[in-house]
């Protein structure tokens, strides 16, 4: 099945995913806030979270643009709103490649707990990914792509989940170029987006984590949990937000 990135994304009452709908001359279109508001859809937990800054990314964006700058030049003949335009395109452009690969990679450590055999190309990535997840919470019968919706007004769809009555076990995979030395850390986003999946899922008592998995060391991941107290933190910061993007867009559904 395909595996595409939650944000912007839709959910039907029962937890389905609708991302796209049909459009008037014909095809599949993406679903859009009109949409969700005439289909009776609900936003994912990443549209919700994507309200809150994030300070990381930011900086992240910041140094794309400033490694553009240096590698672009401008010439003496160029406005300056041109050569700043050139620049701007070059650093979305690095944004995007990076994006890319990263959704390649997920896909394949998807598509393994979902039975698909990756490319090779990914297969150090995916084997790696998957060992350092047993290693750190043994062996479970692990859920892949679990979508669900939420009576609050909110959907999403897990990486990796499983629940054992009213425990359970929410997993989410981030790319990210890192060394075996490098310190990697989890914020405030990730805090509300573990606690809302397992809220989405029913899971009362969930341990939460990041699988880090590196994009430039293929076999290198890490997985970070997050504390009790994070968890109920980041569940109280998302409904804060989900109230706020409703009013923000007068959403009732």
């Amino acid at each position: 099945m395909p595996h595409a990135a939650e944000s912007q994304h839709w959910y039907t009452q029962d937890g389905e995913p609708a991302y796209e709908v049909e459009a008037k001359k014909g095809g599949m279109r993406p679903a859009t806030l009109r949409d969700a508001r005439i289909l009776n859809l609900v936003p994912s937990v990443t549209s919700i979270i994507g309200l809150a800054d994030k300070p990381a990314l930011t900086n992240w964006k910041i140094d794309q643009a400033i490694l553009a700058a240096l590698t672009l030049p401008r010439s003496p003949e160029e406005q300056e709103g041109d050569w700043i335009k050139r620049v701007k395109q070059d650093s979305k452009e690095q944004a995007y490649k990076a994006a890319e690969r990263g959704t390649a990679i997920h896909a394949a450590i998807q598509g393994h707990y979902e039975g698909q055999p990756p490319q090779d190309e990914y297969w150090p990535h995916v084997k790696g990914t998957v060992s350092t997840v047993t290693d750190f919470f043994g062996i479970q019968n692990w859920n892949a792509e679990c979508s669900f919706a939420h009576p609050l007004g909110f959907g999403g769809k897990t990486d990796l989940s499983c629940k054992h009555e009213k425990l359970g076990i929410v997993v989410d995979f981030k790319s990210k170029e890192f060394d075996t030395d490098t310190k990697l850390d989890i914020y405030d986003e990730h805090h509300m987006q573990l606690s809302a999946y397992a809220q989405g899922l029913g899971i009362e008592q969930a341990r939460g984590a990041i699988c880090y998995v590196s994009v430039t060391n293929p076999g290198l991941a890490r997985v970070i949990e997050v504390t009790v107290d994070d968890m109920a933190r980041g569940w109280e910061s998302f409904q804060s937000l989900l109230r706020f993007w409703k009013s923000k867009n007068r959403f009732n559904v």
